[in-house]
């Protein structure tokens, strides 16, 4: 009877939990809807059912590790586990690109330098993601992302004022030992007599003074963690809504408004890397870029561009030998290796942009080179096709003669880099896009070509705005005038930051243009963000090397989807 009892009392507790929880209710509701259906598989109806009653997927664990990127430097995968219907789930992973802050021309042991600030980095935030980060974003949902990021944030400047305290300490430090000297240096300055300099002696000073180079922004060391982080839980919070990245960003932008219609990003496919080699004398442009038309869609203007490529791969076999303009009309030339088995030795040449290399002796051979590819192919520049120019003119910059080095020897000040660009963009009025014409620091040349040209192409800054992934309070953008930026999800940068900043640049009517670092990684995130972001270029690199080439698929990848769902504008 004691045992009768205890039994009637659990089925008692046990019928009250289930009511209490609505299983009788919802389970009668379930059996009436799927009998009129009859399911084929009806369990996995069953389960469909109740998974709408089931709770919302948490974070449970963050995994950092140190992985390599698409040019073999150490960078910081994160992987997402959430506790899904009781169980522990891997849900997604994310690869941050890496970032380097040093020229290409740097010399070995400022490179050797970065390679081990670079290497720190990474470890740190390995170690940030597995230790402080796992446990602060634990039980959070990963749809999210704004609670998220907000603790991102603040861990990030507890982390900044740290080393803050770190660097006043040891510099109290060093004020107290060079006190403990500073009265024997003094003793030994007055003892010494001090030398006049000769009347004809020259000094090595700037010939025009010129605003100095902006200091080098500090990073913090394991800065890669928190941007790392950040998409990584934005990838999971729509892997867990089942929704794709792109329409995740969208809704985080308009505040879970979805868009009717949304746009793609046009692409700019860099063809050429003008590399710096001693026999080239051309060092001022970086990369010579193909925009298609919008006329065209996203596959038919790769497709365009792989034609032209072809013919460009034709034209500089063998390898640096920039053609003639007469070039365009000459069958002879168009008919030239047709047969040929062995593919152009041009393809021997891929730089890490996924780019042909090519060397130049002035700025117009490139632009003729492109030219005359598409004459051969029958197309126009400025009409089937335009063109834009990274020329990275912060590199090229010597501070002691205070100028440009445009070609080797060749100097020009910032008023004649203005000069030259307005000639140069009258005489190929096809190319629509200048992507740092000038350092950011020459803020006056900035205004000075943008009222010249500021109608005729777009005046983009890049490495002109590499520090403006932390939007101000103030609103405040620290960038020259120009008509757009290219921004870089990097470092520190959260998903919030970048939705934030695009407001900021689509109030004040800048074109926002999605970039890809130099040390790219497989991760094909930055297409959806660009997408959701509504950016209105995308510059990827070239065609070539798989960690780019997947980004471009991805980005047809979207077309399709969008053309499908009749959500493309």
């Amino acid at each position: 009877q004691q045992q009768q009892r205890r039994v009637q009392g659990l089925r008692r507790e046990a019928a009250e939990y289930y009511r209490g929880h609505r299983v009788p209710q919802r389970m009668e509701e379930a059996l009436n809807s799927l009998f009129t259906l009859r399911p084929a598989d009806l369990y996995g109806e069953l389960a469909n059912y109740f998974s709408k009653f089931s709770r919302a997927p948490v974070i449970c664990k963050l995994v950092g590790r140190k992985v390599l990127d698409g040019v073999g430097q150490p960078t910081l995968e994160v992987e997402i586990y959430c506790t899904v219907k009781n169980y522990e789930k891997r849900i997604c992973s994310t690869v941050m690109s890496s970032h380097s802050q040093i020229s290409e021309n740097a010399l070995p042991d400022t490179a050797e330098a970065d390679d081990k600030e670079r290497n720190d980095s990474v470890n740190t935030a390995v170690e940030m993601v597995n230790e402080s980060l796992n446990t602060m974003l634990r039980d959070l949902k990963p749809t999210d992302q704004c609670k998220v990021d907000k603790v991102l944030g603040e861990y990030f400047r507890k982390k900044i004022e740290e080393k803050k305290e770190i660097q006043n300490q040891e510099g109290e430090e060093a004020e107290a030992t060079l006190a403990l000297t500073s009265s024997t240096a003094s003793a030994t300055a007055l003892s010494g007599k001090k030398k006049a300099a000769k009347p004809g002696k020259k000094v090595a000073v700037a010939e025009r003074m010129i605003p100095p180079a902006e200091p080098v922004e500090s990073m913090l060391c394991g800065s890669l963690a928190i941007g790392g982080t950040s998409l990584a839980i934005a990838k999971a919070g729509a892997t867990i809504s089942h929704i794709p990245l792109y329409l995740h960003i969208a809704l985080l932008k308009h505040d879970q408004d979805s868009p009717k219609e949304m746009t793609l990003p046009l692409p700019m496919v860099t063809l050429l890397n003008c590399e710096k080699i001693s026999h080239a004398k051309l060092k001022l442009v970086k990369e010579v870029m193909l925009i298609p038309p919008v006329q065209l869609s996203l596959k038919q203007g790769i497709e365009r561009v792989l034609v032209i490529q072809k013919e460009i791969m034709r034209l500089l076999d063998p390898p640096g030998k920039v053609p003639s303009p007469q070039l365009a009309d000459s069958k002879k030339g168009k008919a030239h290796n047709i047969g040929k088995k062995a593919p152009p030795q041009a393809l021997k040449r891929i730089s890490h942009l996924g780019c042909l290399i090519t060397g130049c002796d002035n700025l117009e051979q490139p632009l003729l080179l492109m030219q005359t590819a598409c004459n051969n192919m029958g197309l126009e520049l400025g009409t089937d096709m335009h063109l834009a120019i990274n020329c990275a003119a912060h590199e090229v910059m010597d501070y002691v003669k205070g100028k440009y080095e445009v070609l080797t020897g060749m100097f020009k000040s910032a008023d004649e880099m203005v000069d030259m660009y307005v000639e140069l963009i009258n005489k190929f009025p096809f190319i629509i896009a200048l992507i740092d014409p000038l350092r950011k620091e020459d803020r006056q040349q900035w205004n000075n070509i943008c009222c010249a040209l500021g109608s005729k192409c777009y005046l983009i800054a890049e490495d002109a705005a590499k520090y403006i992934s932390q939007p101000k309070i103030d609103e405040n953008i620290d960038i020259p005038m120009c008509s757009g930026v290219v921004l870089k999800y990097i470092n520190q940068t959260k998903v919030s930051d970048l939705i934030e900043l695009t407001g900021l640049l689509d109030g004040q009517r800048h074109i926002t243009i999605l970039g890809s670092p130099d040390g790219e990684s497989s991760d094909d995130s930055l297409v959806d963000l660009a997408v959701g972001l509504g950016a209105r270029f995308i510059k990827l690199g070239g065609l070539s090397r798989g960690e780019r080439v997947t980004k471009y698929n991805r980005l047809l990848a979207i077309e399709e989807e969008l053309a499908k769902n009749r959500t493309l504008r």
